[in-house]
């Protein structure tokens, strides 16, 4: 069945959907002392491995270094991938989407939106074939031609539209916070998560992004159980505000300002996903991808001091 006629066939079936709970308590799951960090599996996202070579190659270094999983990108040779990762003896934690930046779901033109609704459907197909249940999505950007109140509709109506494909799949929908001038506050990202009134749309929590503008242990004990991933990711205020030439994100894990001790806390008291996928750099060397590893375990022992 065609993508376009199988989004069209089963909206018809969707019905209305209720106006979501605006409750924003969310109860833990389990406290530090009774889960335990090495329950925690260790990935780390495609797009940030640095060693050259084939789809084969990086995921069999990745798997050295000692990583459990890989985030692939969407839109990739899917055999290619599929049997790199089984050769390689890793799981697939999650997809990123590769299309939501150019095709935003809260673009102006509708055709636009539509592309960026079919692009989903390919990611969320990529993840079933992989065999994980996530699918890390940027549900749209706030600028001068797209308003916050547009980019809220326009993403919350393409997202209704998803939802018939994520339940038939049984892939999450994961909303990654970003720079992209959306969903500020934690209590702001719970209300948008919780009026789909679905399992299948969840917060991709990106520990590293939201330093800019609040505070990880924060959001990740408000969000609670609407998180489906996170994102492990460094981030140095003073840099970013110093020199003009940095990001901020330029920095090596555990040397920046995230607050890891209280951030690996929560996640251990309120974060069912299992998955912690790391977004920084490697280098182009073997040593980078052991290195990284060895800092996210040591941030994951935190949990247990």
């Amino acid at each position: 069945m065609e993508r376009r006629t199988f989004i069209k066939s089963t909206i018809a079936t969707m019905g209305a959907m209720a106006v979501g709970n605006t409750g924003f308590a969310s109860p833990s799951l389990a406290s530090a002392d009774e889960k335990q960090a090495s329950g925690l599996r260790r990935s780390i996202m495609w797009g940030t491995i640095g060693l050259q070579g084939s789809i084969l190659e990086k995921c069999k270094a990745v798997k050295a270094a000692g990583f459990d999983g890989v985030e692939p990108n969407s839109h990739t040779n899917r055999q290619e991938m599929i049997d790199a990762i089984k050769a390689a003896g890793l799981v697939a934690s999650s997809v990123c989407n590769s299309k939501h930046w150019d095709l935003t779901l809260s673009h102006p033109e509708v055709a636009v939106r539509q592309q960026g609704i079919e692009a989903m459907i390919v990611a969320m197909e990529d993840a079933k074939a992989y065999g994980t249940d996530a699918v890390l999505l940027v549900p749209g950007v706030v600028s001068d031609t797209v308003g916050y109140d547009e980019c809220w509709k326009r993403s919350t109506e393409c997202i209704r539209e998803l939802l018939p494909a994520a339940e038939e799949m049984k892939v999450k929908i994961c909303i990654e916070n970003v720079w992209n001038n959306f969903l500020l506050s934690p209590l702001e990202a719970a209300r948008y998560v919780d009026q789909f009134e679905s399992r299948y749309v969840k917060f991709y929590f990106d520990c590293g992004n939201i330093l800019n503008y609040g505070f990880p242990d924060q959001w990740i004990k408000i969000l609670g159980h609407r998180i489906g991933r996170i994102h492990i990711k460094e981030f140095s205020k003073k840099k970013a505000d110093t020199t003009g030439k940095s990001s901020g994100f330029d920095v090596k894990l555990t040397e920046g300002d995230v607050p890891w001790a209280p951030v690996i806390k929560q996640i251990l008291s309120n974060y069912e996903g299992g998955w912690l996928t790391t977004e920084m750099g490697t280098g182009e060397s073997a040593d980078g991808l052991k290195d990284l590893l060895q800092r996210l375990d040591k941030i994951i022992a935190m949990g247990n001091k």
